[in-house]
C-alpha cells in the first residue's frame, strides 16, 4: 500500500506530454531532484525528505534572435559512469547542462533540411549508455553522443537508423560486460521497437513490428522490455529475441509514462484513465518465463496524468505530474 505524501508546489503546471517527469537521488545526497517541462521553460526542484522545496531553478529552450521560444519536448538526467548531465530536448535542438542546471554544456541545433513541411522538427527520448547519450528525433534518427569524463567537448560520433518515424522514448540498462547482450531499446510513433547493443559502434540486435498503434514509453530490465502502448496495454518481451511474453490490459486509456524499480523489478504504469498501477515483475525459477503480479493502483482524480517516476531504485516510493495540475505528487509505501 502506498500513501499520499506532501506534494511539492510548482511555479507553473506541468505541460500535456508524455514521460513529463525525471527524477535524480542520489545514495549520498537526502535531497531528490525533480524535472518537470512547461512549455519553452523546464523547472527544476530539490525537495528533502518530507517534500519542502529547497531550490528552484528554471531553464528555458535555446532560442535564435528575433525568434519565439520554442517548446521544450522533455528533460532528463543521464547518469554516466563518471558524471551526471541534464539534457532537454526542444523544437529547437538539444542542449546538455551540469546535473544542477547551473552550466551549458553543449548545444547541438537540429537540421530541418531534410524535414517535410507537415512534420515538425524536435528531439524527444533520452538515454544514457555507458559513456554515451543517446537523444531520438522527429525523423527516427537517434543522435549518439560520445561524452567525455568533464568539459564540454562532446562529440556527436554515430546517427541511428532502425526508425522511419518519429521516436518517443530510449530505454537503456547496464549491459554488465556480457558478449551479444541488447541493452538499449528505442520506440516510435507506429509502436516499432529497435533493440541495440552498444558499443563503440551501435549494433541493431532485433526488431519488433508495431501495431498501428503509438508506444508512448518504453523500460528494459533483466532482458525484459516493458512497453507502454495508446491503446492502454504493456506489452513484455524478450529483449534477445524480441518475443511478446506478456500482455496486460493496464489501463482504460493511453499510457504517458513507465518506469521500473531496477533493484526489485517493480514496473510504475501511468495513463490517460487517471490511474497509476505498480505491477512487480518476476521469472519463473523453473523455464524462465515472465511473471507479472499486480501490486497496487492509485487513482488520481479529476487529473490527466502525464509523468511518473519512482522515487529510488527500491521503489518504496513515487511521484506524478498531471497537465494543468501545479504540484508534484508523492506517494510512499506504509
Amino acid at each position: 500500500m502506498f500513501r499520499r505524501e506532501r506534494s511539492i508546489p510548482l511555479r507553473s503546471s506541468a505541460a500535456a506530454l508524455c514521460n513529463n517527469l525525471s527524477v535524480l537521488q542520489l545514495p549520498t545526497c537526502i535531497l531528490t531532484h525533480f524535472g518537470v517541462v512547461h512549455g519553452p521553460s523546464t523547472q527544476l526542484l530539490s525537495a528533502a525528505t518530507e517534500g519542502v522545496p529547497l531550490a528552484q531553478r528554471q531553464l528555458h529552450a535555446k532560442q535564435g534572435a528575433g525568434m519565439s521560444p520554442p517548446l521544450i519536448t522533455q528533460v532528463h538526467w543521464c547518469i554516466l559512469p563518471f558524471r551526471i548531465l541534464l539534457v532537454l530536448t526542444s523544437h529547437r535542438g538539444i542542449q546538455m547542462y551540469e546535473s544542477d542546471g547551473s552550466v551549458m554544456v553543449y548545444w547541438h541545433a537540429l537540421n530541418s533540411g531534410d524535414a517535410s513541411p507537415v512534420h515538425a522538427v524536435f528531439a524527444r527520448g533520452i538515454a544514457a549508455s555507458n559513456h554515451f547519450i543517446c537523444v531520438g528525433t522527429w525523423s527516427g534518427r537517434v543522435l549518439v553522443f560520445d561524452i567525455p569524463a568533464k568539459g564540454p567537448n562532446i562529440v556527436l560520433c554515430e546517427e541511428l537508423t532502425g526508425h522511419q518515424t518519429p521516436i518517443t522514448d530510449i530505454a537503456t540498462e547496464p549491459a554488465q560486460g556480457q558478449d551479444c547482450v541488447a541493452d538499449m531499446v528505442t520506440a516510435d510513433d507506429t509502436g516499432l521497437l529497435c533493440v541495440w547493443k552498444s558499443g563503440p559502434e551501435f549494433e541493431l540486435f532485433t526488431s519488433i513490428p508495431g501495431f498501428g498503434v503509438p508506444c508512448s514509453s518504453v523500460r528494459l530490465w533483466q532482458g525484459i522490455i516493458a512497453a507502454g502502448y495508446g491503446n492502454g496495454q504493456i506489452h513484455l518481451y524478450e529483449a534477445s529475441t524480441g518475443t511478446l511474453q506478456v500482455q496486460i490490459n493496464a489501463h482504460a486509456r493511453a499510457i504517458c509514462a513507465l518506469d521500473l524499480a531496477p533493484e526489485v523489478g517493480k514496473l510504475l504504469s501511468a495513463a490517460e484513465d487517471t490511474f497509476v498501477h505498480i505491477w512487480k515483475l518476476n521469472r519463473s525459477p523453473e523455464n524462465g518465463d515472465i511473471e507479472v503480479e499486480h501490486c497496487h493502483g492509485e487513482c488520481i482524480p479529476d487529473t490527466q496524468v502525464c509523468g511518473a517516476r519512482f522515487c529510488e531504485p527500491s521503489g518504496n516510493s513515487f511521484a506524478v505530474t498531471g497537465y494543468d495540475l501545479a504540484e508534484i505528487l508523492r506517494f510512499k509505501s506504509v
